[in-house]
């Protein structure tokens, strides 16, 4: 997208939403781990659909609010997409297993990562999506050097 760690774009609709998405999934590569932030209906699944189809995944592409995490293996990497709503203390992190879907192959991408307090690994990039003007705000910052790297090829 740009030669910056952090990057701001305007979205003015889904279609939008769903294109940032798929122009990030040529260049993210395992391992790393993403905050999706947002109030509800921000775009967060949305953007994960645009960032699958463009991987090649055809199936469908659902929230995991109910599920906690819904997995994708795809070419190259398992993408892991975690939403930590419901969560009503941190400890439910390891209760459910958590830890054990991070590692060398999987690209983990949280909602809520908040919920699960110091359990939640730290994030090597937050994507952050905003209502604005009828559309979104998308903003992303990197944290590490893995995620620098990642921004930088997107």
């Amino acid at each position: 997208m740009t030669d910056s760690a952090d990057v701001s774009r305007f979205l003015p609709d889904e279609e939008a939403t769903l294109a940032a998405g798929a122009r990030w999934a040529a260049s993210l590569a395992a391992p790393l781990v993403v905050y999706l932030q947002g109030d509800l209906g921000a775009g967060k699944t949305t953007f994960v659909r645009g960032l699958l189809r463009a991987a090649g995944y055809g199936g469908a592409v659902k929230s995991p609010t109910y599920a906690l995490v819904e997995s994708y293996p795809l070419a190259g990497f398992t993408l892991h997409h975690f939403d930590l709503y419901r969560f009503a203390s941190p400890e439910e992190w390891e209760d459910a297993g958590l830890d054990d879907l991070f590692g060398a192959g999987s690209i983990c991408l949280i909602e809520w990562p908040q919920q699960g307090g110091g359990f939640t690994p730290p994030a090597d990039v937050t994507v952050a999506l905003a209502h604005e003007a009828g559309g979104r705000r998308l903003s992303v910052t990197a944290h590490t050097e893995t995620g620098r790297k990642s921004l930088e090829a997107w």
